[in-house]
């Protein structure tokens, strides 16, 4: 069989060969390697898997040329997608592994499994007359069990509380969407907020209908929150920033060995061209992040607050291979408009891989004064005339510091053994009715609910209950005990409402975005005197 296979797979090499323009070399060095994996399939002392072998040296190859080409295998490629689309195709819940059973933390809105009448609570027990619970059910098995092609079916037994026997659903599964806006929402009378988490193809389609959205209550000042974006499409970055930007301004161009220099400009009438614009970052914001705020900087549109980006200035283009995988080459490097090249280097990649940790050991996270960067890296902007930074990450106009008090050991056992997460889950379960009666919206709840004396025992004994190793610590709760309560209520909040309650309610001590509202509030802004 494997011999055949060799004979296959030399055949396509010389058709490929006779179809396609190959440098010499190239034809050279394809044929080296299929010598190599044939000669192991064939004499190597033990056997071998050669498709395994040559997965692995795909990753290696693409390895040496730089961080951020990758290779996804065939049997990934549908999760890594989904993200980038913006959709995947499944039942529409939102799930929780819990005491080895799936729980529905929430049906996503218009939905199958909501259309159908599945609740938040229902314990999922078996797929397709398969039982699920107590088989040490994982995250990748329950994806596997309920994605699957668009208007195929499967069948879900579900146990509910208030109901003495198995509810039976048979669930077409459909296109779920996957949102990249997690909040919109107005902090005063004229300042909105909007929190990204990436850049999809939904993206823009979304930010315009919450900048809409905020308008019509009054909007007159944004902070677009970018901390944590990962990135995603150019296109979505490009077609955002034209959000902001007027005329035809450069947004973002770029150019590599096959690709001639690409100009992106603004071309339509955004949404959001006039009005005091501020963009938060961290330095987990990357990419797409990076385009879309070094764009609004070198234009002088508004002000980037936070901490230095994470510093990604490679493009990379999906291509798909004969086997339905995927690899996703670097082809140019992308350059902001006052011709900035913000990717950090890259040549040790050990190093690069632990750049943001060094980042903190330096100092960088609590002083700006730790960032030292050399005059050639100094650059104007395009209307002011300010001086802006490139290579290694966007920096920010004004830096905020992490804010480290309220940290403790117990507060991370906490959070690292999924304890408030979890609590918070059954805890809305087992008062769904309750709470909603108490508090019939969310600003209700947001103003008035507490987590009491009574309730926080009832967190504290819970825990135990889960791991009596973990002690209670008077001395850490009087450090955490405003962050750990304030966690609860957030979790409470997006159990009972969606991800926007939940931000409004984490978002007080969002350090970066406070200090975002006292710019806007007070006279540092107007003092920039920038182009709105």
């Amino acid at each position: 069989m494997t011999r055949l296979l060799s004979l296959l797979t030399i055949n396509f090499l010389l058709i490929s060969v006779a179809t396609a323009q190959f440098h010499p070399s190239e034809v050279s060095t394809s044929f080296k390697f299929k010598e190599v994996i044939d000669k192991v399939s064939r004499y190597y002392v033990d056997e071998t898997d050669s498709e395994a072998l040559t997965e692995t040296a795909i990753v290696s190859l693409l390895e040496e040329l730089d961080p951020h080409s990758t290779y996804i295998p065939a049997d990934e490629l549908q999760a890594a997608q989904t993200t980038i689309n913006g959709s995947f195709v499944g039942v529409g819940i939102r799930f929780q592994i819990m005491k080895d059973t799936l729980n529905v933390v929430a049906t996503i809105s218009g939905g199958p499994a909501e259309k159908l009448g599945i609740l938040p609570g229902d314990k999922i027990v078996s797929v397709d007359g398969n039982s699920i619970a107590g088989v040490g059910l994982k995250n990748s098995d329950v994806r596997e069990k309920l994605m699957g092609e668009l208007g195929s079916k499967v069948k879900v037994e579900v146990k509910r509380k208030w109901v003495n026997k198995k509810l039976t659903f048979n669930i077409t599964r459909d296109k779920i969407p996957v949102f990249s806006v997690d909040s919109r929402y107005m902090i005063d009378d004229e300042i909105g907020y909007i929190k990204l988490n990436s850049f999809s193809r939904t993206t823009v389609y979304e930010v315009r209908s919450a900048i809409r959205e905020l308008k019509g209550q009054g909007m007159k000042s944004l902070i677009f929150d970018l901390q944590g974006n990962g990135g995603g499409l150019l296109d979505a970055a490009h077609k955002l920033a034209d959000e902001f930007l007027s005329d035809e301004k450069l947004i973002v161009y770029s150019e590599g060995k096959a690709q001639p220099r690409n100009n992106l400009r603004a071309g339509i009438r955004g949404n959001f061209e006039k009005g005091k614009l501020i963009v938060l970052t961290d330095e987990y914001s990357a990419s797409a992040s990076e385009i879309l705020s070094g764009a609004i900087q070198d234009w002088d549109r508004g002000l980037v607050v936070g901490r230095r980006t994470f510093g990604k200035g490679l493009v990379q283009r999906p291509m798909g291979l004969s086997d339905g995988s995927e690899i996703r080459l670097t082809i140019a490097r992308y350059f902001t408009p006052t011709g900035r090249f913000i990717q950090k280097p890259y040549d040790d990649v050990e190093s690069y891989r632990k750049d943001i940790s060094e980042r903190y050991l330096n100092g960088e996270f609590v002083s700006a004064d730790s960032i030292k960067m050399p005059d050639s890296l100094k650059f104007k902007t395009l209307v002011k005339n300010r001086t802006v930074f490139g290579g290694g990450g966007i920096m920010p106009d004004f830096f905020v510091p992490l804010d480290t008090t309220g940290t403790s050991d117990y507060f991370s056992e906490l959070i690292r053994g999924g304890f408030l997460n979890t609590f918070s889950y059954e805890y809305t379960n087992n008062n769904r009715k309750k709470l909603l009666n108490k508090y019939p919206d969310f600003s209700d709840f947001n103003t008035s609910f507490d987590c009491d004396e009574p309730f926080m025992d009832s967190f504290f004994k819970y825990v135990k209950e889960q791991d009596s190793t973990l002690k209670y610590s008077e001395e850490d709760f009087n450090e955490s005990g405003e962050f750990i309560k304030l966690r609860l209520k957030a979790f409470l909040a997006r159990n009972l409402w969606d991800t926007s309650e939940f931000y409004q309610v984490y978002n007080s001590t969002n350090e970066i975005l406070v200090r975002a509202i006292d710019i806007l509030k007070s006279e540092e802004y107007n003092k920039i005197d920038l182009d709105n």
